[in-house]
């Protein structure tokens, strides 16, 4: 799912940067610093909207001659949840199951959250087959997931899913 939420940090500046373009320099800086990471409180950073507050700037008290500005900024964010459903991109398939990436988020899929109909081929490409269909849950293939469990870490998000329900599984 995805969230328009405030975030709050700190970002340091060299006195070279101090001038009419501070702002925005501040800019560039939170945006390289934060879009892309993960935190486990908001999920992935996709992007930095906009800044909404710059607060003043203190000159640090370490003798480096850096300033420490706090800035307010609006970014969007992803954050799974159990029983959400997402599309995503098989990345490798093996015997105890397969892992399949939705944007920066890994799913792995169990061979027990498969329906009991596919079965595991290792000819050629490693796939599970469907002995119904014939459908293949092979690499690059686009399934539909549910995620049955997430895990938060500080700085990663790990997530359990499963194809075994209906309307989940392989989108033609």
């Amino acid at each position: 799912m995805f969230f328009h939420i405030v975030i709050e940090q700190n970002v340091d500046l060299e006195p070279q940067y101090f001038g009419p373009s501070l702002r925005k320099t501040i800019n560039t800086k939170i945006t390289e610093k934060v879009e892309g990471t993960c935190s486990g409180q908001h999920g992935y950073i996709v992007c930095v909207t906009n800044i909404l507050e710059v607060g003043k700037g203190k000159i640090r008290a370490d003798g480096s001659g850096l300033a420490t500005f706090k800035v307010s900024f609006g970014c969007v964010t992803f954050r799974p949840f159990k029983g959400e459903v997402l599309d995503c991109i098989v990345s490798s398939v093996n015997k105890m199951g397969f892992f399949a990436e939705a944007g920066p988020l890994q799913i792995f899929v169990s061979s027990h959250l498969i329906p009991e109909d596919y079965e595991y081929s290792s000819a050629n490409d490693a796939a599970y087959v469907s002995r119904l269909d014939g459908v293949r849950i092979e690499e690059r293939a686009e399934v539909r997931v549910r995620i049955v469990g997430v895990r938060i870490d500080a700085a990663e998000l790990f997530c359990i899913g499963t194809v075994n329900e209906d309307f989940l599984g392989v989108i033609a």
